[in-house]
């Protein structure tokens, strides 16, 4: 067969990026949450396969299908600037399992307050470890604006939780049900854009066609954190708009009646499949670079 070339551009995506489905084919990778099961031996084997060969030595036997394996799953466990070990909840991999148990927690205990505060800090507090595990290293996060996009955040997503559910306590209890999306996505418009405020302030760099950098433009950082709200805030809507009326149908007849310990890991259950594609597909809306 021969030795692998090494001409293989792993610093890109395997597919084509201009693309939805090159896109989604990308993410669909990028949030496998069969990485998180990987040990630490399989994650430094495959740290050890991509800084070999992108300093020129191709591991003995290795082929191409093998390589963008490792370097997919190198980059599920890695940051990409600094080259640290991300904590475990922070990686990309992480997104679908703890998005699931947190989301279907809210959609769950939506009825008492307590409840509603309780998951509404547990789900910013979860961004807030996601947002600081994948700062850029173009514009690190301080500690100043994790706390301040933090307590904004969970503010704003705990006074709209609240002030919803005051609102919907005459209303069919249907309407109830999607208090957790209301208060998540106001948390979204708040979040990030505070979370990248020093992008709003400098810009985000420009390069031309190779990769050559001509400066920082603010008008492209504010499209760039719209087109995140955008796509955090329909990457919600699948996972926190179906499972609610599939469970207020379902909670109406007897199975449930008899059994309503079910219905939290059902519900749990059904936002981690709308999840699973939600994510991904949410995650290629918009190209990653764009002219």
């Amino acid at each position: 067969m021969g030795e692998l070339p090494l001409d293989i551009n792993i610093q890109e995506p395997r597919w084509d990026q201009s693309t939805f489905l090159g896109r989604a084919r990308h993410f669909f990778t990028v949030t496998d949450p069969r990485n998180l099961l990987l040990s630490g031996a399989q994650l430094e084997a495959s740290r050890n396969i991509v800084q070999n060969y992108r300093a020129g030595v191709v591991t003995p036997g290795l082929t191409e299908d093998q390589l963008w394996r490792a370097k997919y799953v190198y980059d599920s466990a890695f940051h990409p600037d600094t080259g640290e070990k991300v904590v475990l909840i922070g990686r990309m991999s992480a997104q679908v399992p703890m998005n699931m148990t947190i989301t279907g927690c809210m959609l769950t205990f939506y009825r008492k307050t307590p409840t509603v505060v309780f998951w509404q800090w547990v789900n910013q507090s979860f961004n807030a470890v996601v947002n600081y595990s994948n700062r850029s290293g173009d514009a690190p996060i301080t500690v100043g604006q994790l706390g301040t996009a933090y307590v904004s955040a969970t503010t704003g997503a705990v006074a709209t939780a609240l002030g919803l559910k005051s609102l919907t306590k005459h209303l069919p209890p249907l309407v109830g049900r999607f208090v957790p999306f209301a208060a998540v996505a106001a948390a979204n418009c708040i979040n990030i854009p505070l979370m990248r405020q020093r992008e709003l302030q400098v810009g985000i760099p420009v390069t031309d066609e190779e990769g050559q950098r001509l400066g920082h433009s603010v008008a492209a950082a504010k499209q760039g954190i719209f087109q995140v709200v955008i796509s955090r805030i329909c990457m919600a809507i699948p996972a926190m708009a179906i499972p609610p009326v599939i469970m207020d149908t379902l909670e109406k007849k007897d199975f449930l009646k008899r059994r309503p310990w079910l219905g939290a890991p059902l519900q749990v259950g059904l936002v981690g499949f709308c999840l699973v594609f939600a994510t991904p597909l949410c995650c290629a809306l918009f190209p990653q670079r764009s002219p």
